[in-house]
């Protein structure tokens, strides 16, 4: 089976990505070229049905982030490592006969140049080095780079550039600024391109795992089965009503993951007057399959009075709600460590996973009982208890309080003293 990989990146980096795929063998390069890495966003856009992104590096990959990470295919990057930056100053100082003291030099990150120098024990290493990965993808201007490495050739401090950017090496070579790129090594390419095949497969093959789905109405005459039928019928699945106001119906997990992550799913679920609740199951077979979607469609009908959607799949883990929200908490709690915690703290292990997932999904630090309460969707009163149960055994320490009206007590300020990753 051929593997169709949408590769996005300069000119030269396509030439050379075209030329190396017969050695990974059935793969079928789609290219798209930019002349800057900004471009990659529009083009990812204009991307015909393929079966994996690649990206010529970091740059693109960031750039268009938020627009690739929404698509049902697998995305990566030629990553920058230190063979190639390595190779990239082997090749200057031989056939260059240049020290790399009067070398400038950009990439991902200035730690892989100190990493190589210290292997072979050189001291007196490249002055002149700028890197990017922190300021991705928001602070990162191509300008930026480009005057760091002209400003230093114009003050004499340099002979050459080395750039890890194919636009920055044309506007330097507009420049009049020496010039080199970044060598990505042949062998790097053929990784990069295998890994890519190996992603796309796997991603097939999961999106081939049996899916069923139970969708229930609160009221018998609620059902109008044109409405569900259309719904099934863009999951390429039937439907059968299994009790008085409940139908199941058989897919797979491909096309339930295209349906729950797009607008058609929200629009199914305004189109009914009473709440309408949505459980989806994965599984290796379809007893498997429809057991979990019995147990996702249970979460959705804790949610009175508002129509939703789960999906647990055969790993245990559960997503949802849709539309508002995906979050994941895994049901099943083997982790020793997990298991200990709870143990110590008597609480069980799911309230322990989700404490975990929901300090996972923060980007602070810190944070109230009332955060942790609307996360876990339990009263006030139930929170502060599994907190206090925490703190008593240090997993959850008090770092601080807060004072929001100007009556009553200050509410805790918590930060968790757990492991989460």
């Amino acid at each position: 089976m051929t593997i169709k990989i949408a590769v996005i990146g300069s000119a030269d980096f396509i030439r050379t990505i075209s030329s190396i795929a017969p050695q990974v063998g059935e793969v079928e390069i789609e290219p798209y070229v930019y002349d800057r890495p900004e471009e990659a966003t529009e083009l990812v856009k204009q991307v015909k049905p393929c079966d994996v992104l690649f990206f010529s590096g970091a740059l693109p990959y960031y750039f268009s982030k938020e627009v690739h990470e929404s698509m049902p295919i697998p995305s990566l990057y030629l990553e920058q490592d230190e063979t190639a930056i390595a190779i990239s100053l082997l090749s200057l100082i031989s056939h260059k006969q240049i020290s790399m003291e009067r070398i400038s030099i950009d990439l991902t990150e200035s730690s892989f140049i100190k990493n190589i120098l210290a292997d072979i024990g050189f001291r007196n290493g490249p002055l002149h080095v700028i890197d990017y990965a922190d300021k991705l993808p928001n602070k990162f201007d191509i300008n930026d780079i480009v005057h760091f490495h002209y400003s230093r050739f114009q003050a004499g401090k340099i002979e050459l550039a080395l750039t890890s950017i194919h636009a920055v090496y044309d506007r330097l070579q507009q420049l009049g600024v020496p010039a080199q790129r970044m060598i990505d090594p042949v062998k790097s390419l053929i990784h990069g391109l295998q890994d890519a095949k190996a992603r796309a497969e796997l991603t097939k093959s999961q999106s081939a795992t049996v899916a069923a789905g139970y969708i229930s109405l609160e009221k018998t005459e609620d059902v109008q089965e044109e409405y569900l039928e259309a719904f099934a019928h863009k999951m390429n699945a039937s439907i059968q009503q299994s009790a008085e106001a409940t139908f199941l119906l058989y897919s797979t997990r491909g096309d339930v993951e295209i349906i729950m992550n797009s607008d058609d799913f929200y629009e199914f679920l305004l189109k009914w007057q009473s709440p309408v609740t949505v459980g989806f199951g994965y599984g290796l077979t379809a007893a498997e399959a429809s057991q979990h979607a019995k147990i996702a469609n249970s979460f959705a009908a804790h949610h009175e009075h508002e129509s939703c959607g789960y999906i647990l799949t055969e790993d245990k883990e559960l997503l949802g709600p849709f539309p508002k929200e995906k979050k994941t908490q895994r049901l099943k709690n083997d982790h020793p460590a997990l298991l200990q915690i709870a143990k110590e703290t008597k609480l069980s292990p799911a309230n322990i996973s989700k404490v975990i997932q929901f300090g996972k999904s923060r980007p602070s630090l810190h944070f109230t009982a009332a955060d942790l309460s609307d996360y876990l969707q339990v009263t006030r009163r139930s929170t502060e208890r599994i907190l206090k149960k925490l703190v008593d055994h240090g997993f959850v320490k008090v770092v601080g309080e807060e004072m929001t009206y100007q009556q009553g007590r200050p509410r805790s300020i918590y930060e968790l003293n757990i492991p989460i990753y």
